[in-house]
């Protein structure tokens, strides 16, 4: 598994609300933002800010688990938002490499499809305004 990065130049709260944002203009629900430094606080530790972002669209991903149910332990989609060291990460693992993991040869377009979202939620969450 590869986990595809990108840097933005705003924050990880600032880019997380760009990706909902962008999300929202596609009409695609998002199903839970956890926030990992939250619980770490309420746990009494310290963690630099990191958010995941879990979001979908049950017309795409039903499509997919009716091929090979197993693929649901990967979907909804996710995106990873966190500080590193003072830079703000994006990560998430390309819906492509599922292919070869589940039985879901038969919709590798839909994939490629889930791919160029991913790639477009992530360049407008870092985006400039």
């Amino acid at each position: 598994m590869s986990l595809r990065m990108a840097t933005s130049p705003h924050t990880v709260a600032a880019t997380v609300d760009r990706i909902r944002a962008a999300l929202g203009r596609r009409s695609i629900a998002v199903f839970a933002d956890v926030d990992h430094a939250s619980g770490a606080r309420e746990a009494g530790l310290e963690l630099a800010d990191e958010q995941v972002l879990i979001f979908g669209d049950p017309r795409v991903g039903t499509l997919l688990m009716q091929e090979d149910p197993a693929i649901g332990y990967e979907l909804p989609l996710r995106l990873l938002v966190w500080d590193d060291a003072g830079h703000t990460r994006i990560g998430y693992r390309p819906p492509s490499e599922l292919g070869a993991d589940y039985k879901v040869a038969g919709n590798a377009e839909v994939l490629e499809r889930m791919d160029g979202l991913m790639d477009q939620l992530v360049a407008e969450g870092i985006g400039s305004d």
